[in-house]
């Protein structure tokens, strides 16, 4: 049986949560609910007399839609190499800045620069001043290196690694930060035991630190693959999802579909797909950090 005190604290903290509660719940769950309506329907304003229940019509519709299997290989492709480099590539700067005894605050608040930035800002900063035709500050290197000129963005070639490179370079020191936290919190006395077991470099990366660091690496794949998966703003402002279909990732076409094509209730059916794919990502993310 609860105490006076104890039962006016509970209360208390109900009074403070459901506040919180209720707009996440108006915010969130209510719009996620009209979403998943909206995508059993046919709501399309070209067409504003074609309407009603539709069922699994739009779902199946994406069965042989070539588009959307496009723009699913493309996020598969986009996430996945987004994800391996800023893993790589942070990970190799925290093993690297750990050896500098001085000059780490600085380096750690140089690294905060670019994931402050909004995305759109980057995309447009890449779009016109690094990628840019002629102009570009990678073109002009290009050239000067006698590669020639080559237009990073315009080019279906060249645009889905452009793009790549654009989401890796503002999300790499995110990684960088936390790899270079948890690196920085290992227990030297392990590593002290193991060289005077004559362990190499190498098998003292593999054997332990990989293993003390493995829930931080887990969680940084989580995170970025979270935002990859959910990626706008930058491609939106560097290449628009073109040239052509060449950077339309699931993200884009869904925001083509319901706002340039105008037909709502396919794009709801896309945003759906696109919300399982991201739980799932994640749920086996979240699997594969419990695992033994």
């Amino acid at each position: 049986m609860q105490t006076p005190v104890a039962a006016r604290e509970r209360r208390f903290a109900i009074y403070l949560f459901l506040p919180a509660f209720l707009v996440l719940l108006v915010t969130t769950t209510v719009p996620l609910i009209y979403l998943a309506w909206t995508s059993v329907n046919r709501v399309d304003l070209t067409s504003p007399w074609i309407k009603g229940f539709a069922g699994a019509d739009n779902y199946s519709k994406m069965l042989g839609d070539p588009r959307f299997w496009n723009s699913l290989e493309l996020t598969v492709i986009y996430t996945g190499t987004t994800v391996v480099l800023q893993m790589l590539i942070g990970l190799g700067l925290a093993l690297l800045v750990l050896q500098i005894p001085r000059g780490q605050g600085i380096l750690r608040v140089a690294a905060i620069i670019p994931i402050v930035l909004a995305p759109v800002v980057v995309g447009l900063f890449w779009r016109t001043l690094v990628l840019a035709p002629d102009f570009g500050v990678l073109d002009f290197v290009m050239r000067a290196l006698g590669f020639g000129s080559h237009d990073w963005l315009g080019d279906p070639n060249l645009a889905l690694a452009s793009v790549i490179v654009i989401h890796t370079w503002q999300w790499t020191p995110f990684a960088f930060l936390v790899i270079l936290a948890s690196l920085s919190s290992l227990p030297p006395d392990i590593f002290e035991a193991a060289r005077i077991d004559r362990a190499s470099s190498v098998q003292r990366f593999w054997y332990i630190t990989l293993p003390l660091i493995r829930p931080a690496l887990v969680i940084v794949v989580i995170m970025r693959m979270m935002v990859a998966l959910s990626a706008f703003a930058a491609i939106f402002a560097a290449t628009g999802g073109g040239p052509g279909s060449a950077t339309e990732i699931l993200n884009l076409y869904t925001y083509r579909t319901s706002f340039t094509e105008l037909n709502f209730g396919y794009g709801a059916a896309l945003a759906m797909v696109l919300l399982a794919v991201t739980l799932l990502v994640s749920y086996s993310m979240f699997r594969l950090r419990t695992a033994r």
